[in-house]
């Protein structure tokens, strides 16, 4: 599409406007050639009419009619494919806010005592974040007993779908999960010095951890201006951890959701506590939460340019048109008849 000046939006429309010619040329070489018989014999070509009485069933010339046609048509396909010829620019605005999601891919995010694992339900609750997205730049992080990041803060969505299913607790060899190294990792990535922007972190989690010190970390990062929300993953009835990651001769342990905790770090974090479910609602009130800490900012190194819109303009001499072929009892099928 060129930058400025007179182009359609639609250009494919434009294709409809071979039908005036196909119809013209089915509408000549349909009607039917009278045969002649002897009678021309006798009779010269322009009284023949007059000699076989066609002369008053002569069907008038329809030729009008199809050209009001035909112009109507040709304007409707030129509307369809919308006129544009000048535009305004305004600057986009974006929410003043980034996060980083925390999504624990230890053993115990295998167990499924939710569908179809608690795993699946974390990048499902990632997904919909991304989907719903109304312009935070996000960046994600994945742990167990080292955090790894899969990718920066970023405004690329598509890019951090595309990480998904390659994330799973294959990629961890050693048991355990150590919340402490993902959050200082996640402090890194929002690191910035600009003050108005608000910094969330989010963590999916079952809260198998035990590790010392985390309470004393999120007060850290409250004081610092980042909060702390928490999907919690799991039920209080938990599950068995599959066998492959209990090591030989070890009891198999059982791992439950372990709400306390993870309610005490959130209200820590000034944020969030929220049970995952199968429907929006949590991720809906999570970023309505952020967007009500983040003000609006003004994107000056990203113009919109918005075109107006004329294909209006077209229509005006179609409505005549119509009321002309569809006038004294539908002149059109009377012509053709």
């Amino acid at each position: 599409m060129p930058e400025s000046g007179f182009h359609f939006a639609q250009p494919l429309w434009l294709l409809a406007l071979l039908a005036i010619p196909l119809v013209w040329l089915w509408l000549r070489y349909s009607r039917t050639v009278r045969r002649r018989g002897r009678e021309s014999l006798y009779a010269d070509e322009h009284l023949l009419p007059w000699l076989t009485g066609e002369v008053r069933g002569q069907a008038p010339d329809s030729t009008p009619v199809l050209a009001a046609w035909s112009l109507a048509w040709l304007l409707m396909v030129l509307a369809m494919a919308g006129p544009r010829w000048d535009y305004e620019r305004i600057n986009a605005f974006r929410p003043a806010a980034e996060m980083v999601v925390l999504l624990d891919i230890s053993a115990s995010m295998n167990i499924r005592d939710v569908r179809p694992s608690r795993l699946d339900r974390a990048k499902q609750e990632i997904q919909d974040l991304l989907r719903l997205n109304p312009g935070l730049r996000v960046g994600l992080i994945a742990f167990a007993t080292v955090a790894h990041v899969i990718s920066p803060v970023t405004e690329d969505m598509e890019s951090l779908q595309r990480t998904l299913p390659s994330l799973s607790t294959d990629l961890v060899t050693l048991p355990g999960s150590r919340l402490g190294n993902a959050l200082d990792k996640a402090s890194l990535l929002l690191h910035g010095d600009d003050k108005a922007l608000a910094r969330h972190i989010l963590l999916i989690t079952d809260g198998d951890f035990d590790e010392p010190g985390l309470l004393k970390k999120v007060d850290e990062l409250r004081a610092n201006n980042i909060h702390l929300h928490i999907l919690a993953v799991g039920t209080d009835g938990g599950g068995l951890v599959p066998v492959r990651y209990v090591p030989r001769g070890a009891r198999t342990p059982v791992s439950r959701l372990n709400e306390e905790e993870l309610r005490q770090l959130a209200e820590h974090g000034g944020g969030l506590y929220q049970l995952a479910d199968y429907r929006e609602d949590d991720t809906r009130n999570l970023l309505e939460q952020i967007l009500a800490d983040a003000e609006q900012q003004q994107v000056e190194e990203m113009p919109t340019r918005v075109w107006n819109e004329r294909f209006y303009l077209l229509l005006f001499p179609v409505i005549f048109l119509v009321l002309y072929l569809f006038g004294r009892g539908n002149r059109f099928s009377r012509r053709l008849s």
